[in-house]
């Protein structure tokens, strides 16, 4: 689905791998993980304008990442555990294959030293 609210700027709604491979979705995301924001202070701390900041956050939203909270008339947005752990899960299944593979290959090593 494409989306053109913004003029030239186009999102599309995508999982949580595609939402992270812009460069500024990832600095939103790794400014959540340390603590919640509204729009406007992650907008103070990017190169980016309040409206981009919102169309960012709208994939991160669309993609299972990010929540929102009403607080008053601001927004608070903070990462979704459940998104994040469902990108955890992922990566989860490659590092155990590999630590798996690894114990395999240190184990026929010292078979063939001894």
């Amino acid at each position: 689905m494409v989306s053109n609210t913004l003029p030239f700027v186009m999102t599309y709604r995508a999982d949580g791998w595609t939402a992270l491979g812009d460069p500024t979705r990832r600095a939103i995301f790794e400014r959540l993980a340390d603590h919640p924001r509204a729009v406007g202070e992650l907008a103070r701390e990017l190169p980016v304008s309040r409206p981009a900041v919102s169309q960012h956050l709208k994939v991160l939203k669309e993609a299972g990442l990010v929540i929102e909270q009403r607080a008053g008339t601001r927004r608070i947005y903070r990462l979704d555990p459940d998104g994040v752990g469902d990108l955890r899960r992922y990566l989860d299944q490659f590092w155990n294959r590999a630590l798996t593979a690894f114990k395999s290959a240190a184990e026929q090593e010292e078979e063939t030293t001894t």
